[in-house]
């Protein structure tokens, strides 16, 4: 029984590692340089060897033209008994390296003027010249042993054909020449380039590295929990909002400020909710322990009656009544007291959500008004002062929530000050703005509460005599109100005067009806 092995696992492909922003900048700008260069490198050698080829024929022409006057002036001429080199050989004028083929009736002969002296050509190069010339005067022959060279064919007056040729060297070692020189040149130059764009590069990128150095700090402390403040922040002088990456810089430091501005917001909501949760736990832990006393105590006394059977008195009777009797008025009391306080809370809520307020044209010296008759009435042994101007003041709000604020704002002077204390209520316009204060010459306010005096279950009990068991919420609901509201509610306080002043946003009444035409 033959088993076949499992094939081994394919190794896994390596992840191609990305370049960096600066290497990635430096390759482009200094490739499309490089491009750049090299088209005008070939585009300048082409020229050159364009200009170069034209000169070259030009001297090719002239040294067929000279050669052949020198040809005509020789005694004799060119017989066909001895050969152009011997015809030319002797104080010759021509240019070092010419190619020379003469022709006339009498045959074909050609000779090389090199530097060490003449060289009679064979008969195979002679016929390869010849054969070369077809439609164009010139043309480009390769000579065996002597090179490649542009040639230039003309006849010399009657009787003779002549073809002279340069050699092509001298141009391609011009333009290779130059070739190597723009070669070597736009290397140096592309290196120099490199250098100093990746030392440009590398200066301006240097504060989009302080600002990820910067985020990637901040990305490491942990934010989820606890009093957290980030103290990370871009240097300013890589935050300059002059360039786009110092904008970076100085963005990041903006967002890094609102984050750390939430963070403490946010610490702060959590302690305030700690603080929160602790003090509405501590206002119903008593009312309910005195339901679970008073109700505890009831079924006492009736297990009480119940095991005594018939013989139970009428005085005993009466007594169990009672004792229930004042068990379920004081469970009531605190089951009331316990309502009031969570419908304070879920009024706190809905007002928070922007709920509970049902807008229309309200007038404000009306509801001063009617809440301070109704304080009066609660407490008659304060003096109750109202000052509101006799036009009515309009604003657009929820009657029945303002009326709550001022009601609160007067039991809070009623409750916290002692017999005999002037209360005023007035009503005012500032602009548009209708300002309702609440004054009185109580004893004020304790400085050490006075910021927290509208917080949830804040109390002012240590300058105040405390004379209700409230929930500390009045104040609290007054300014949630007002701020649903759009308006503003402070407090100013000193011995002898205290004065909390509502500020509303006001709106003028509306306007009447139109009267009907006179008949």
């Amino acid at each position: 029984m033959s088993t076949t092995a499992a094939p081994a696992p394919a190794p896994a492909a390596r992840t191609r590692r990305r370049w960096s922003l600066q290497t990635r900048l430096i390759v482009t700008v200094v490739s499309f340089v490089a491009l750049i260069l090299a088209a005008v490198g070939l585009a300048t050698g082409a020229f050159l060897g364009s200009i170069l080829s034209t000169q070259l024929d030009n001297a090719v022409k002239d040294a067929a033209n000279k050669a052949g006057l020198q040809l005509i002036g020789k005694p004799g001429g060119f017989t066909g008994t001895g050969t152009a080199a011997t015809t030319l050989s002797e104080g010759h004028n021509l240019p070092s390296g010419l190619l020379l083929v003469v022709q006339s009736a009498s045959g074909t002969d050609g000779a090389y003027f090199g530097d060490s002296g003449v060289m009679t050509l064979s008969t195979s190069d002679v016929d390869e010249i010849v054969n070369a010339f077809e439609r164009d005067p010139f043309a480009t022959v390769d000579v065996d042993g002597v090179g490649t060279y542009r040639m230039y064919t003309g006849r010399v007056g009657n009787s003779y054909v002549i073809a002279a040729g340069l050699p092509v060297s001298s141009v391609n070692d011009t333009i290779g020449q130059i070739l190597l020189t723009v070669g070597l040149v736009t290397v140096g130059g592309l290196l120099v380039l490199a250098a100093i764009v990746a030392l440009v590069i590398q200066r301006s990128l240097k504060p989009l590295r302080s600002v990820a150095e910067t985020a990637g700090r901040v990305a490491a402390q942990p934010l989820d929990s606890g009093d957290v403040s980030i103290t990370e922040r871009v240097p300013e002088a890589q935050a300059d909002p002059s360039d786009e990456i110092g904008a970076v810089g100085a963005a990041l430091n903006t967002l890094l400020d609102h984050v750390d501005s939430s963070l403490a917001a946010r610490q702060r909501n959590e302690e305030r909710m700690r603080a929160f949760v602790a003090d509405a736990s501590h206002e119903l832990r008593t009312p309910l322990a005195a339901i679970r006393g008073y109700s505890e105590l009831s079924l006492r006394s009736l297990a009480q009656a119940q095991s005594a059977g018939t013989r139970v008195t009428k005085a005993q009777l009466e007594l169990s009544a009672g004792q229930s009797q004042q068990g379920l008025e004081r469970i009531q009391a605190a089951s009331l007291r316990m309502t009031t306080l969570v419908e304070d809370l879920l009024l706190l809520a809905r007002l928070d959500e922007g709920k509970e307020l049902v807008y229309g044209a309200v007038d404000v010296t009306r509801v001063v008004v009617d809440a301070v008759a109704d304080a009066q009435a609660a407490g008659p042994d304060h003096e109750w002062i109202i000052d509101v101007p006799e036009e009515p003041v309009i604003v657009a709000g929820d009657a029945t929530r303002l009326h709550q604020v001022i009601a609160n704002l007067l039991t809070n002077a009623r409750v916290h000050t002692p017999a005999g204390v002037h209360v005023t209520a007035s009503v005012a316009i500032d602009g548009a703005a209708a300002i309702v204060r609440i004054a009185d010459d109580g004893p004020g306010i304790d400085p050490a509460v006075a910021s927290d005096l509208f917080e949830r279950f804040a109390r002012a009990d240590s300058s105040r005599a405390r004379q209700t068991g409230g929930t500390g919420l009045g104040l609290s609901i007054a300014k949630a109100i007002v701020t649903a509201h759009g308006g503003t509610i402070s407090v100013d306080s000193a011995p002898g005067s205290t004065v909390f002043t509502v500020r509303l946003p006001a709106r003028p009444a509306a306007p009447t009806a139109p009267t009907a035409p006179a008949a």
